[in-house]
């Protein structure tokens, strides 16, 4: 008989455990059984609580993402000006707890998951969504100038994703705080370019 108030507990240890096999791998490429060891737990239960293995991933990606939601969400509350909430923004892209090796594995793998998984991709395009909303919104009253906000917006969303995956492949920074500094010079050197004349 299952012992009451166990599953959230197991659950969490599992999708734990999932983004530390992937980690480890630097892949996908993990089994139920390895992910259910690591946890403590029979490859039997895992399935019981998640169905397979696509369904453990896309469960690690969610709480990747509910953590990252939360950082973004406290970091925002703190700005004041425009300017403020992309730095923000930034610094929440970059904490510690998300540039963890394992959580850089996981989201770079997060990506190839998109590629063959519906419910990794409506996760994937939500995260973008809401990225890029909150870097349009801050760049419209920064610029004032709609074609601007949007290259600002896709420029910054772009090296974010990209300082991820260059530390994925080992050829990036390897602590946050290198990372927020290439990204707020970026910021200020777009910021002061001059505007094209019309």
């Amino acid at each position: 008989m299952p012992k009451v108030g166990m599953e959230p507990i197991r659950r969490s240890a599992l999708v734990e455990a999932t983004i530390h096999e992937i980690g480890a791998h630097g892949s996908l490429d993990v089994t139920v059984a390895q992910i259910a060891k690591r946890a403590g737990m029979s490859s039997a239960l895992a399935h019981h609580y998640f169905g397979s293995k696509e369904q453990i991933f896309v469960a690690a990606m969610r709480h990747i993402l509910t953590l990252y939601g939360a950082e973004m969400r406290g970091a925002l509350i703190m700005a004041k000006t425009p300017r403020e909430r992309v730095e923000a923004i930034i610094r929440a892209s970059f904490t510690p707890a998300q540039f963890r090796p394992e959580m850089v594995s996981a989201w770079l793998n997060f990506y190839v998951q998109a590629q063959r998984s519906d419910d990794a991709r409506r996760l994937l395009h939500i995260y973008q969504r809401r990225l890029r909303s909150n870097l349009y919104h801050a760049f419209r009253q920064i610029t004032e100038a709609e074609p601007e906000a949007q290259t600002l917006t896709r420029g910054l969303a772009a090296m974010i994703d990209g300082l991820y995956i260059r530390q994925a492949l080992g050829e990036g920074e390897t602590a946050p705080g290198p990372a927020i500094d290439v990204l707020l010079r970026y910021l200020d050197t777009s910021l002061k370019q001059p505007k094209e004349p019309t």
